[in-house]
Parts: C-alpha cells; structure tokens; sequence
C-alpha cells in the first residue's frame, strides 16, 4: 500500500482581540516537556506565531487521524498555558500593522530580506500531504496527470476567508496571497525526471530565488522524502478534513501512478498539452485535462479559492464551468478504485457528505462569524481543533 504523510501548520492567537501571538517558541518548549510529543513532532515556520506537525508515514486514515489528534491536543494545552489559543485556519483572520515577528533562523532572515513585503503579511498555514512514490522518474510521471485536479482540491480544502480584519470575498485568500511569491501556482509539465531536476535547477541558477524551497507550486516533488508533494490545501478546522483530503490525495496520486505506461499528452513523442480538442478526453480518464492549457488551470485555480464549493468550477474534463457537485463527483469516481484499494472509500464518502452537509471551512467561520462574531469565531477555532 502506498504510505502519505500530512504536514499541518497552525496560528497562535490572543484568546481576547484574535491578533496573533509570537510565542512559538514558548509553545514549542511547553510541547516538548509533553511525554506525548516527541520533538521531530514540531517544526518552526516562518512567523514566529506559527509552529507546525507532521505525522509518521502512515497506511491507514485511522494511524493519520490518530496522530493529528494527539498533537492537536497537546498544542490545545500548551497554547492555554500561553495564555493563547491555536487554530487551524489558512489564514489569520486579523493582524496588527506592525511587522511580525519572524522566526529567528538564517533562511528565514534570508526570505524578508528577498521580499520583506510579502513575509510582512505572510500570516496563512498550509497543509501539505506527501505521497510515497517509487522513484523521481514515476513521481514526475504522476506530478504531470494530477494537474487539472488540484484546482478541485483547493475548493474542497477552502478555509481562509478572512483577511485584515475584513472578509475577502474569496473562500480560500491563503491560495490568492501565496500568488504573489515568484515560483507558484500549478506546475509546468515536465517531459520526465531530468527535465525537472534540469529546470529547477535553471530557476535556481538565476538568483531569483534563495533556494529550492521557494518554489512554492501547488505539487512539487519533495527535496527531502521520496514523495509528490501536494500543497494546494489550506489548513483545516478538523483533523478528520485534514485526513479527508489526504486520503484522496493518495487515492489520485496512486490512480495517476498506476495509469497506462504508453504515452500520454505529458511526456515526449505525444500530443503536447493544449492541442487536444475541449472534451475529448473522457470524464474517468487518469488524463481528463490534460487537454486545458496552463492559462485555463490557472483561472481554475483562481476560480476555486474565488468559491470554494458555493458555486460552478471548471471541470477539469471539458475545461468548462460545472456545478461544484458534478466536479467533486467527478474526482471521487476517478479516485474510486484507489480508494477501495486502501480501504478508504468509505472514510472518504462519509467525509465529503459531511462537508457537504456542514460546508467547508470558510463556510464555517463564516457562520460563526456572522453569528457571534469574534469571539464566536475564536471558540470556533478552540472547538475545532481537537474535535475528533
């Protein structure tokens, strides 16, 4: 079976104005006196009113679950003896005018010193699943057939719709804000694993960016695991969304994996992307999309933090506007066969009922916001947090 692994990162806020808090340090030694945390369980980020988890490789929905839920239990406490809550949000919901505290590490100081005025406002947390794949050859493979589904993941991961103190209008704000950084959005097709090393490398030599970190699109091969990095998804409310969405990132990079080995429109000696007609590959195809061209993956993209699941996205199939349902059904019926392999499609059935029936994220706090307002929407962070 194939393993994953989920990164989460959280907010550290003050429990009365919701502003954050830059105590990561504080937070990070009261959970590193926990018998229950184990010190690789916490990694800094970038804002010094962020910390971050990670669980083991993990099998099952249930191992992934477990993890997420031991950990957010502990940073629930720790933050409490800090005087502050967490969240799991994508973005913070407001933040004060001054700069904020970054982490103190040599590459962090490195990253506001090549854009002070995006780290300036850098307050949004990700959550990344890393996806074993066999080798660079087969993960670049399955970078290239994942493609037209990443805009579906970031309207069903939807969960920042709050930015300054205001709402953004959009569901996901993280994936409009993470826009600006000079390596983003979704990936180039790659005609295999040296082409990728070669152009990465180019982007590398130019100056532009620091390093290989800053290249920050929404799938990536990852530099430190054998894994195919997904990155679309914004930090979730729950920890059973979190595994909800990596169960069927696995599911669609094991699909994509397990695909025909013949040619198809990502590799040399095919058709090149973008001359296929509209429609012409078929709705379950593991290459639906491959047809869209990067300006129409690009405006999907755009399209699904602009919505979420509220209203049509571009259907990956036909590269037209679709109702939101027909899309997410979409996906589940490519993703089907995987997910019966690893025994998840039950979890994932009952998890997309659930967001349907609830909402996303956004929708969420959204509805608490609109109910109680701050401080609703601050319990509803605490609550969420280690809801099992």
């Amino acid at each position: 079976m194939v393993t994953f692994g989920i990164e989460e990162e959280y907010l550290l806020v003050d429990p009365a104005t919701g502003l954050p808090k830059f105590i990561s340090s504080e937070v990070s030694a009261r959970l590193q006196a926990s018998v229950h945390v184990d010190d690789g369980d916490i990694q800094h980020e970038l804002l010094a009113c962020q910390l971050e988890t990670s669980t083991p490789p993990c099998h099952t929905a249930q191992e992934a679950l477990e993890s997420l839920l031991a950990f957010r239990g502990e940073l629930s406490k720790a933050a409490h003896k800090s005087l502050a809550r967490a969240a799991s949000t994508g973005a913070a919901p407001k933040m004060d005018e001054a700069p904020p505290e970054i982490t103190d590490d040599r590459r962090y100081h490195r990253l506001r010193g090549s854009a002070r005025a995006i780290v300036a406002d850098q307050y949004v947390n990700g959550l990344h699943v890393h996806v074993n794949v066999p080798d660079k050859e087969a993960g670049v493979r399955a970078l290239n057939r994942i493609r037209p589904w990443l805009p579906t993941l970031v309207a069903l991961s939807a969960n920042s719709p709050f930015w300054q103190d205001r709402d953004s209008g959009f569901e996901s704000w993280r994936t409009i804000s993470y826009r600006r950084w000079p390596v983003q959005g979704i990936p180039p097709v790659f005609n295999g694993a040296a082409d990728y090393e070669d152009r990465v490398q180019h982007l590398i030599d130019t100056g532009v960016i620091i390093d290989r970190g800053v290249i920050t699109w929404v799938a990536r091969l990852s530099e430190n695991y054998p894994t195919l990095e997904v990155r679309a998804c914004d930090a979730q409310l729950e920890a059973r969304d979190s595994v909800l969405l990596a169960v069927l990132i696995r599911a669609l990079v094991t699909t994509a994996l397990n695909g025909p080995s013949q040619p198809d429109p990502a590799h040399p000696g095919s058709a090149p992307a973008g001359s296929a007609p509209a429609g012409s590959a078929p709705a379950g195809s593991a290459y639906a999309g491959q047809q869209l061209t990067p300006e129409l993956l690009d405006a999907a993209l755009w399209q699904a933090a602009r919505h979420g699941l509220s209203e049509d996205l571009i259907h990956p199939a036909t590269g037209r506007l679709a109702p939101a349902a027909d899309v997410t059904a979409a996906l589940l019926a490519l993703v089907q066969p995987a997910l019966v392999e690893a025994g998840d499609s039950e979890f994932a059935a009952d998890g997309l009922a659930r967001m349907v029936e609830r909402g996303t994220g956004s929708v969420r706090q959204r509805r608490a916001r609109d109910q109680g307002g701050l401080p609703a929407l601050l319990d509803l962070f605490s609550a969420s947090l280690t809801a099992g």
